[in-house]
C-alpha cells in the first residue's frame, strides 16, 4: 500500500486512557498550521492486524468466488479499516475512538468488542426528543482537547448504552432485495409477533430503501453506514455527512477546534474513491461465520428452535438476489435475523432512531453468537441463556416456553445456538 505514510501526532486525546496528557492550544495551531488546506496521513496498522490468515474458514477471512480485484479491495479496505486518525488528519474534535477496528475487533476485524457507546435523550409524554442541539443522540466520549469534551446534558432523562454489532457478512445482507424483507414482515406469524420494515431514505444511493444495519436498523447500504460511523464514531467529515458535529452543540467551541478542512475524507482521483468507499469494501466482501458441524444434541436443540417460536424473528436463511459479484449473487444467507423492527417490551432502550420509534429493535442477526459476549444491545446478559430469558415484547412467548424447559432440553438449544 503506498498512498498513506505513517503519521506521528504531537496531540495527546482525551478518553484514550488514564496516562493521556492534553496540548495547549498553541501546540494545536503548531500543528495545523500545515494542514489548513487537506488532511494529514494516517498511522498505518500493525501489520499483525492486517496479515491475518486467509484459509476460508477463520472469522475475518473475505468472501469466496471473490475476483482477482475484488480481494485487493478487501485487502486495501481491512488496512483502511485498522488504520488509526490523529487530529492532525481530521480527528475529532470529538470522536469515540481512532478506528474502525478499535471497536470492531474481537476475534477479528469486523468482530465486536466490549466497548460501548453511550445515547441519550429526553421522554416527553411519550416523545422521545433526541437533544440535538445540545449534541444528541450520540455521545461523543472523547475529544481531541478537554475543554471539547462532551458529557450527558442534564436536560436528558434517558440514557443508554449500546455494545458494537459485528460485521461479518454484511455484504451479503445488504444484497437481500429489500422486496424480501418486506415479503417476510406482510407474513402472518402468530404468537403475537408481526414485525416491520425500517423504510430509511439511503443518503449514499438517494432512493427510499429498507434498513438493515445497526440496533435500530437505521441503514440501509454499507456505504451510508460506514460514513455515517466515519462521522460519529471518529469525527471525520465526508462526502456524504459533510457537517461536524459541534461538541454539546456548541459552535464556538466546534471553530475553535475544527482546523482541518471539511470535508476530511476526500475521494482519491486516482482510485475514485474515499475512506469510506474502501471501509465499505471491507465489510461489503467479509465472509460470513461459519455453521459447524450439526450434532445430535444439536439437531435436538434446532427442532426446539423452531418449536418454540425463537425462528419467528431469528429467521434462519434468507437469500441475496442478482448482484454483478458471484459472491453475493443468489446466495443463501443464514444470518438468523427477519432485519425487522420489533416491539421489545421491557428489552427496549427508549431511543427513536431513523424510523425506530423507542420501544422498537431489530432482530439481532444470531450468526457467530459463539464469537461474542456479554449479550443484548446493552451487555446485561452474561450468558446466552440469560439473554434468552430476558427476551420480552413479542418475545414472550417464545421466552415464556423456553423457561418451562427441561435441563436437557434448554442445553440442546444452547448447544444448537453455539453451531450456528
Amino acid at each position: 500500500m503506498t498512498h498513506r505514510k505513517r503519521a506521528y501526532a504531537v496531540i495527546a486525546i482525551i478518553g484514550l486512557g488514564a496516562g493521556a496528557s492534553f496540548a495547549t492550544q498553541t501546540e494545536l495551531a503548531q500543528v495545523f498550521s500545515d494542514h489548513q488546506q487537506g488532511r494529514a496521513p494516517r498511522h498505518r496498522p500493525d501489520p499483525s492486524i492486517v496479515n491475518v490468515p486467509r484459509t476460508g474458514a477463520n472469522l475475518g477471512d473475505p468472501l469466496s468466488d471473490l475476483t482477482t480485484d475484488e480481494a485487493a479491495d478487501f485487502n486495501e479496505g481491512l488496512e483502511e479499516f485498522a488504520s488509526e486518525d490523529t487530529a492532525e488528519s481530521g480527528l475529532g474534535p470529538i470522536f469515540n475512538n481512532v478506528s474502525c477496528v478499535a471497536c470492531h475487533s474481537t476475534p477479528a476485524p469486523g468482530g465486536v468488542s466490549t466497548t460501548f457507546v453511550t445515547r441519550f435523550g429526553r421522554m416527553v409524554n411519550g416523545h422521545f426528543d433526541p437533544l440535538a442541539e445540545l449534541g444528541g443522540s450520540l455521545l461523543q466520549q472523547s475529544a481531541i482537547d478537554p475543554t471539547a469534551r462532551e458529557v450527558v446534558p442534564p436536560e436528558a432523562n434517558i440514557v443508554v448504552h449500546r455494545l458494537t454489532t459485528p460485521l461479518f457478512g454484511a455484504g451479503l445482507i445488504e444484497a437481500i432485495p429489500d422486496a424480501e424483507i418486506m415479503m417476510y414482515a406482510n407474513v402472518a406469524k402468530g404468537d403475537g409477533v408481526s414485525g416491520r420494515p425500517s423504510i430509511v431514505q439511503d443518503i449514499a444511493s438517494g432512493q427510499t430503501r429498507v434498513g438493515r444495519f445497526g440496533w435500530k436498523a437505521q441503514q440501509a447500504t454499507l456505504l451510508t453506514f460506514a460514513g455515517d460511523a466515519y462521522l460519529n464514531e471518529m469525527g471525520i467529515t465526508n462526502r456524504l455527512f459533510p457537517l461536524e458535529n459541534a461538541p454539546n452543540g456548541n459552535t464556538a467551541l466546534l471553530a475553535q477546534y475544527d482546523l482541518v478542512a471539511d470535508p476530511e475524507d476526500v475521494v482519491d482521483p486516482a482510485t475514485g474513491k474515499s475512506d469510506i468507499d474502501r471501509f465499505a469494501d471491507f465489510m461489503r466482501m467479509l465472509a460470513p461465520p461459519a455453521q459447524l458441524a450439526i450434532t445430535g444434541e444439536a439437531r435436538a436443540g434446532q427442532n426446539l428452535f423452531a418449536q418454540l417460536g425463537c425462528a419467528l424473528c431469528h429467521r434462519p436463511m434468507m437469500d441475496t438476489g442478482p448482484n454483478s459479484s458471484k459472491a453475493l449473487h443468489r446466495k443463501s444467507v443464514a444470518l438468523f435475523s427477519d432485519l425487522l423492527l420489533h416491539d421489545m417490551g421491557s428489552l427496549a432502550d427508549g431511543v427513536a432512531q431513523g424510523t425506530a420509534q423507542p420501544g422498537e429493535m431489530r432482530t439481532a442477526p444470531l450468526w457467530g453468537l459463539r464469537a461474542r459476549g456479554p449479550f443484548l444491545h446493552d451487555g446485561r446478559a452474561a450468558t446466552v441463556d440469560a439473554a434468552i430469558r430476558m427476551h420480552d415484547g413479542e418475545a414472550a412467548k417464545a421466552r415464556d416456553r423456553y423457561n418451562q424447559l427441561k435441563t436437557n432440553q434448554a442445553a440442546q438449544l444452547l448447544e444448537y445456538l453455539g453451531c450456528i
